[in-house]
């Protein structure tokens, strides 16, 4: 376990895990707005097998304007980014720790950000654990 992110295993398969994560995502006002499929590429580029390994970028808009408007450079630190990888047993849901990121920063507007995207992925992971 890492100090910049938190993780939560469901049991299904990728594929439907990241369907379920998208519907409780949208519980939470936050949705998918990129999908990396690093396997895929891997397998273009490499001609390798990692197993199945997606990067989802989550987004709450308002969160994001805010963030962009106080520090226009902060782009580079969107969206909260979760890793989708399958393990024995499921999907493993490895999501970015928004403080330990956004507090690069040192900027009360995302530091407040922070604050309130941990809040709203840690509801996440409450819901997909039930």
């Amino acid at each position: 376990m890492t100090n910049f992110v938190f993780s939560s295993q469901v049991n299904q398969p990728i594929d439907q895990a990241i369907e379920t994560l998208k519907a409780t995502l949208m519980n939470h006002h936050l949705g998918i707005v990129s999908d990396v499929n690093v396997a895929s590429i891997i397998k273009t580029k490499l001609d390798e097998e990692i197993g199945s390994y997606r990067i989802l970028g989550a987004c709450n808009p308002k969160m994001a304007k805010d963030m962009i408007e106080a520090v226009p450079e902060a782009g580079a630190l969107l969206p909260c980014t979760i890793v989708a990888r399958a393990v024995e047993g499921g999907t493993m849901f490895d999501f970015m720790d928004p403080m330990a990121v956004l507090s690069l920063a040192n900027n009360d507007v995302m530091n407040a950000v922070a604050v309130e995207a941990t809040k709203k992925l840690k509801a996440v992971i409450v819901e997909l654990e039930q």
